[in-house]
């Protein structure tokens, strides 16, 4: 059996070492305040499943968030490291539902960030109501999120929730409806779902303000979700001589309605659907008939307000994305970015950012400008909610992209004027 060597430093080495502690000492030291604990926040998004797009843009501005804070925030009660944990949510309610209790129970988060889309965001704020932990989230217009969860009788104590509502929405339509010069006459489109049975309720649906703004509507019955024959739909709207079609609609759904439009001699002056025109694949989807198509606008990077974090313009943000990714901007960045301004605002301000009870309450008194604009929870109309703008967009031909969206309409939030007017689909002629 061997003995083990025991070893010794050289000379040199020793003379290496005490270099190295004289450079140290003669060095100028970075000074780097005590931190006073470190903050979690929960991030959940739908980053892989059907509900991907809504998420395409939460990982891209983590990463600028993080970098812009250097892992730290300066709050009212000292400095503090940040650690945020991203989960996925994988576009299934009881995926968020169950990665949400774990961060509440396990990780011990401070504060819960379900980003967007009602599948992500209810399952999650329940487990944040159920557990007492801050809820922030977006991206779902705000009565999906108030109302399934009996939030309508009661406000909720730890749900907080910025968007705007389905009633905006409609009007946004309506809106743009009223710019154009036509008989108006309307042919209503709807899938036989959830989503198309919430915006085709001729009481609170899109029929009652198009009908209260003195349309006459047409609505043939509701069809099954990828439907390969609108003939039946597509021949009423003809007989009604509807020069426009609204509702909601998704991508696939679309473009055989259009197709099929254009191929039965059907040419209205507006198409303006929600969900299918949201991104810009959606309309591409269209080719050439894509061009003119109108829908209600969450963000663009027309919109003229800066980042309360990194100080950036819309412009800027949506440039940052499109040079690192490649890709061509979409909505929900904005939304993506202004939620971390949102939670950040509210750490900054807790009394006790690693007391919940203390985060809630500096959520619950947030009213602050983001990139989409102000986000004010004491302005209503729910006590847990704060709506955003939201205007009347359509598609045109770009110059660096197939095509840009651009902002028509303003009428229901004259924040700021439109980028041009609205003017008839190309091929209703």
């Amino acid at each position: 059996m061997s003995k083990s060597k025991i070893w010794t430093p050289s000379r040199r080495t020793v003379l290496q070492g005490m270099g190295a502690s004289v450079a140290a000492l003669s060095a100028p030291s970075i000074v780097r305040a005590q931190s006073a604990g470190t903050i979690k926040v929960g991030f959940i998004t739908p980053a892989t499943g059907p509900l991907a797009l809504f998420g395409e843009t939460d990982g891209f501005t983590v990463d600028r968030i993080r970098e812009a804070l250097g892992g730290r925030i300066e709050t009212a009660a000292g400095t503090y490291d940040l650690e945020i944990l991203v989960r996925d949510g994988q576009s299934d309610p009881n995926r968020a539902a169950e990665v949400a209790a774990n961060l509440i129970l396990n990780d011990e988060v401070h504060m819960l960030l379900p980003a967007s889309t009602t599948d992500i965001i209810n399952p999650a704020a329940d487990q944040a109501e159920l557990y007492g932990v801050p809820c922030l989230s977006t991206a779902a217009p705000w009565q999906a999120i108030v109302f399934p969860r009996g939030g309508g009788e009661q406000p909720f104590e730890w749900t907080y929730h910025f968007f705007w509502g389905l009633d905006e929405a409609l009007n946004t339509f309506v809106g743009l409806w009223n710019s154009l010069e036509t008989n108006r006459n309307v042919g209503m489109l709807f899938p036989q779902n959830a989503d198309g049975e919430t915006w085709g309720n001729t009481d609170y649906g899109l029929p009652s303000p198009t009908q209260a703004a003195g349309f006459q509507t047409n609505m043939p019955g509701f069809f099954q979700p990828r439907t390969n024959d609108f003939s039946a739909i597509i021949s009423s709207f003809k007989n009604f001589e509807a020069d426009i079609v609204g509702g909601i609609t998704y991508v696939d759904d679309l473009t055989t309605f259009v197709n099929q439009c254009a191929q039965q001699g059907f040419h209205p002056k507006a198409i303006t659907v929600a969900a299918a025109l949201l991104f810009p694949s959606g309309i591409e989807a269209l080719g050439d008939l894509g061009v003119g198509m109108s829908s209600e606008v969450w963000w663009t990077p027309a919109f003229p307000f800066q980042s309360s974090i990194t100080g950036q313009t819309s412009r800027a943000v949506a440039d940052a994305w499109e040079a690192e990714t490649g890709r061509q901007w979409t909505q929900p960045l904005g939304y993506s970015h202004a939620i971390w301004e949102v939670a950040i605002d509210a750490l900054k301000r807790s009394t006790n950012p690693l007391d919940r009870e203390a985060n809630r309450d500096a959520l619950r008194a947030t009213s602050m400008q983001t990139l989409i604009g102000p986000v004010d929870f004491g302005s209503g109309p729910h006590p847990n909610v704060s709506t955003t703008p939201i205007f009347g967009g359509q598609w045109v031909r770009g110059e660096r992209w197939p095509f840009e969206l651009k902002i028509v309409d303003n009428t229901v939030n004259p924040l700021f004027e439109p980028e041009q007017a609205m003017v008839p689909l190309p091929w209703s002629v």
